[in-house]
């Protein structure tokens, strides 16, 4: 392995590493071979995990991310992209559900390649988009502050949704409506956590679109574990994104006749904080299958909107309650086009211009979380900078400087 590398990086360059790994391995058991490919590639190229022989082992493949992917990360294991498949040969015995995932495997390994599509077709591991910024005082000590994000970007095809809205406002159902099938699947025992999320890839008038449903903002407050926590997913959150090419559109999902004091806090956390007021955000109003026409409660409800604070640069009033009949199908259909429509019209065009992500981004989201959400404002240094460290990956100088700065509130380091 070490050989082939070496001389692949003498001759094209490598492009992307696949990390191919069984379901039946645990996390640790993954950080060996990791280890080699990263210590000859250092962090230059791209890393993806495959997770194969997930056929029968979880009740949605995905589950195994979800259960190992705080145990990968606290072994210090970073990767672009993943994607957890079957590789069983499909035949017509097979059922329907070992065929849906055969289908839902080939999905998500070709967008997973689609994704890490590279900048440069030659000697990629040496072209670089971000540089190290020279010596800055931060906090009156003088230090060498290397910027988180990864140093490498790639070309995107596929434009990036946020979906957030608070927990029983249907985002798993919008998703299933925008995809046209049943892609995304709601695990009623699954912990819920702010800024946890799922992302699909989802087709649709000839353009890819990456939805990222997210867990927002609840209405009771963060105690000192879940906050530590949040900050470790707000980490990986921007980080995902400024590696996916960052956010193209917010889709902020609401349950109609559902105002709370978290419909604010949830605006202002994803639209202010998260996109500095700098990417369009867009309304998808659900639970409208009763109304004699659907838009009639946008002529009722809308200016409710600014009472709160709230200004969105469209809406789409729709049901996404599927397997309805009658009237209430063609509702369902109708709200496909709808919110097909919402997301085409206002999505952004050039993202690089737009979010800037790093970790300004990432001090501004964890002081918001520490301002909306926290039950006891007193946060100590040494919890952040453990947090970071150990859940996160990140060295412990820039995890104390992100502390500080955290809890300073006015300082603000420009790692672009």
């Amino acid at each position: 392995m070490k050989t082939l590398l070496k001389t692949l990086k003498k001759n094209r360059g490598i492009h992307l590493l696949i990390y191919c790994a069984q379901g039946a391995k645990n996390a640790r058991a993954l950080q060996r071979n990791y280890k080699l490919m990263h210590s000859k590639v250092k962090g230059k190229v791209p890393i993806v995990l495959v997770v194969t022989a997930l056929e029968e082992r979880e009740p949605e493949m995905e589950d195994w991310w979800r259960k190992n992917e705080t145990s990968i990360s606290d072994l210090g294991m970073n990767f672009a992209g993943h994607a957890c498949i079957t590789t069983l040969t499909i035949t017509q015995d097979d059922t329907d559900e070992l065929k849906r995932r055969h289908e839902q495997s080939y999905d998500a390994v070709r967008n997973l390649f689609e994704h890490c599509r590279p900048q440069n077709r030659t000697r990629v591991h040496k072209v670089p988009v971000t540089t190290v910024p020279p010596t800055r005082y931060v906090l009156g000590r003088r230090v060498r502050f290397v910027p988180y994000l990864a140093k490498y970007r790639l070309i995107r095809k596929t434009k990036n949704i946020v979906l957030f809205g608070e927990a029983g406002a249907g985002k798993s159902s919008v998703v299933n409506l925008m995809a046209g099938k049943d892609v995304a699947y709601t695990s009623p025992g699954m912990r819920r956590c702010t800024l946890q999320w799922q992302d699909y890839t989802i087709d649709f008038g000839g353009e890819s679109y990456k939805v990222f449903d997210t867990i927002g903002i609840e209405e009771s407050g963060l105690e000192m574990e879940e906050y530590l926590v949040a900050v470790a997913n707000a980490y990986r959150f921007i980080k995902t994104l400024d590696a996916e090419g960052g956010v193209d559109l917010l889709l902020f999902c609401i349950r109609a006749g559902r105002f709370t004091a978290a419909l604010q806090s949830n605006y202002r956390f994803f639209y202010e904080f998260l996109c500095e007021k700098k990417v369009p955000i867009v309304l998808a109003i659900t639970n409208l299958e009763r109304e004699q026409k659907m838009e009639d409660w946008w002529d009722r409800e809308h200016s409710i909107f600014p009472r709160y604070g709230i200004h969105v640069a469209g809406h789409a009033c729709i049901t996404a309650a599927s397997g309805l009949d009658g009237r209430h199908q063609e509702l369902y259909e109708e709200s496909r086009i709808a919110i097909r429509t919402l997301v085409k019209d206002y999505v952004t065009g050039d993202h690089n211009n737009v979010w800037t992500g790093g970790n300004n981004v990432f001090v501004s989201l964890v002081r918001a979380l520490k301002k909306l959400l926290v039950k006891n404002t007193h946060i100590r240094k040494m919890n952040l900078t453990g947090q970071l460290t150990k859940r996160c990956g990140v060295p412990r100088e820039t995890a104390g400087l992100l502390a500080d700065m955290i809890e300073q509130g006015e300082v603000r380091v420009d790692t672009d």
